[in-house]
């Protein structure tokens, strides 16, 4: 039985970063749900399995879920993949802004560079696509915006300042777009993972000394896989969430509900 509730089978959703991990993960819940999707990518060669990957989780024979080779750092390549997608469907209803990168070291080492690099894709690119779609949701009148955020933006770990700085602005970004577009008939969330297990997180988890760290500040005592977003994500879309917006939902097993101290039971 379907719930109309949580239904979304109707939509066109854009994400961008759906290449792989997060991204793909939700874009398949999507595609698995009946939608139309359109990911996003910089590499076009990782586009098209991803797309067929999409389509095979798609209901029915039909193929609706496509790809567009995308930079997000670049504000013209975002100008030009959200034009194409209100052409070939003629709406956008959600979108989820989850291109994004890190580099892992010291803070005095960053270059200019790096830093740019960071931050243009996770916060200027982010702004930049959430800007272009909410010019064409604010006109229809309604939307739904998801911006995936991060634990960081709760409480910074060590050695990522940039991509602290960059998952902070955007916390602040869904509240302040929330705000604007609140009486236009658009919505703007945010999605903060958890300790996540990816293809790119799998060597930083493989390490003993991080297992246990993760275990002991985590309550439900795992990571998370990308499929554990997709929930927050489809109901984000959703009827479900008719008056959600501004709000920033951190799925990650309870690690920001409090500090947990490293006392045992008879202490």
């Amino acid at each position: 039985m379907t719930d109309p509730l949580f239904d979304v089978s109707n939509q066109v959703v854009l994400v961008s970063g759906g290449s792989r991990g997060i991204g793909h993960a939700i874009a398949r819940g999507f595609a698995e749900r009946g939608a139309t999707v359109v990911i996003t990518g910089r590499d076009a060669d990782t586009l098209a399995p991803a797309i067929n990957a999409l389509n095979d989780a798609h209901p029915g024979d039909d193929r609706p879920c496509s790809g567009i080779t995308c930079d997000v750092a670049v504000a013209d390549d975002i100008a030009v993949a959200v034009a194409q997608v209100i052409a070939d469907f003629d709406r956008i209803d959600t979108l989820i802004n989850c291109a994004g990168v890190n580099i892992r070291k010291p803070v005095v080492d960053y270059t200019e560079k790096e830093y740019d690099f960071v931050v243009d894709i996770n916060l200027k690119g982010a702004f930049l696509m959430a800007q272009h779609v909410g010019r064409h949701m604010t006109e229809r009148g309604s939307g739904s915006i998801v911006n995936i955020d991060s634990l960081n933006s709760h409480a910074p770990v060590k050695r990522v300042v940039p991509y602290a700085i960059s998952k902070n602005g955007m916390k602040g970004m869904t509240a302040a777009m929330a705000i604007e577009w609140g009486e236009l008939g658009v919505r703007v969330n945010g999605l903060a993972p958890g300790f996540t297990l990816t293809d790119l997180t799998k060597k930083l988890w493989a390490q003993p000394v991080m297992q246990d760290w993760m275990s002991k500040n985590t309550p439900l005592r795992r990571l998370a896989s990308v499929d554990d977003m997709i929930g927050t994500a489809i109901f984000l879309a959703s009827p479900a969430a008719a008056f959600v917006t501004g709000q920033t939902i951190y799925v990650d097993g309870g690690v920001v509900a409090g500090i947990h101290w490293p006392i045992d039971e008879t202490s």
